[in-house]
């Protein structure tokens, strides 16, 4: 990404060629979720370059950036516009100094794919596209960088927000952006997928200022995706599917490995029968917090009537806790 701006600190000049990027928008059908994950030696890269609005589409605006492209971009989208003939529309209407510099990648609700790179976008500069996901950036060691990005997207099993990552990690490892780290950013929409009511957006994550990024967003993505995971358990058990609850709490433990997490897998398997399984999962709760054993006292109260169920199982409780 490059600003017409210089930053005068600690008496040495920051020039407008020392911020980059590279970043990759992509589509899932099968969850109905658009998305863009964004690294970038620049502050703050996620208040900039990611757009994306769950049925519509997803645009990255960088380079020679001119950020109107994004809620115009969506603007455009929303009125039925295909991506190509809303990159075509945006670059008519940018009457801003630059516009040879610019990139941009959309990807619309239907799935179409539109970029551009510009001539003077700072080099190296270019972008490559597959069928669901179009990879781009300025300021790279080269070409290696999108290519790598697109191999780790497809070969990623799991939903988008697992892909985008993985395709982001891949650009960082082949070398990135030539001039440094700092910030990184993921969106990915869905409908009514977002915490709380009317939400859309199933994630959105932003590392503003970090020597390492891409490790503190991999932190940030299964904090999230603990917490989707753990709420959908919630309310696949009150609707009283068994089985694909304790997906759900799988999930949630592997994003997030705790006591708590391990328990609520535990109970799962050992209403479902897998009693073997469900001991796997308390002793590693008991690992993880040797406090969680009152749980397991005959006044342990967390759990409700599932935990009574294994308070109330002596042989069970003598694996868990044997004599010694």
């Amino acid at each position: 990404m490059k600003f017409a701006l210089s930053l005068l600190a600690a008496g040495a000049v920051l020039s407008a060629a020392d911020v980059n990027t590279f970043s990759i928008v992509g589509y899932d059908p099968v969850n109905g979720d658009w998305g863009v994950a964004v690294a970038s030696r620049y502050f703050s890269v996620g208040a900039v370059v990611p757009w994306a609005e769950a049925g519509t589409g997803a645009i990255a605006t960088q380079a020679n950036v001119n950020v109107g492209y994004g809620p115009r971009g969506l603007e455009l989208l929303r009125q039925g516009l295909s991506a190509r003939q809303v990159l075509d529309k945006l670059l008519a209407e940018d009457t801003f100094e630059g516009k040879d510099g610019r990139q941009v990648a959309i990807i619309d609700g239907k799935g179409t794919i539109a970029t551009f790179t510009g001539p003077n976008a700072p080099t190296w500069a270019g972008d490559r596209q597959g069928k669901t996901w179009s990879a781009q950036g300025n300021i790279l060691v080269g070409p290696q960088v999108p290519e790598a990005m697109g191999r780790a997207f497809e070969a990623t099993e799991g939903e988008l927000a697992e892909k985008l990552f993985a395709a982001l990690k891949a650009g960082d490892d082949a070398g990135g952006d030539k001039r440094g780290k700092q910030s990184a950013s993921m969106i990915v929409v869905r409908k009514g997928g977002g915490r709380n009511i009317n939400n859309d957006r199933y994630l959105y994550l932003n590392v503003d200022d970090n020597p390492q990024p891409i490790p503190e967003l991999r932190r940030l993505l299964d904090m999230q995706l603990g917490m989707v995971y753990q709420d959908r358990m919630g309310k696949l058990m009150t609707a009283n599917k068994p089985k694909e609850a304790r997906t759900a709490a799988a999930a949630f433990a592997r994003y997030m490995p705790s006591a708590n997490s391990m328990i609520s897998l535990g109970l799962m398997d050992y209403n479902l029968g897998d009693k073997q399984a469900a001991l796997g999962d308390f002793r590693k709760a008991l690992e993880l917090d040797p406090g969680v054993k009152t749980r397991f006292t005959a006044n342990g109260t967390q759990g409700g009537g599932r935990m009574r169920a294994v308070l109330e199982d002596k042989e069970f409780l003598k694996q868990l806790f044997p004599i010694n």
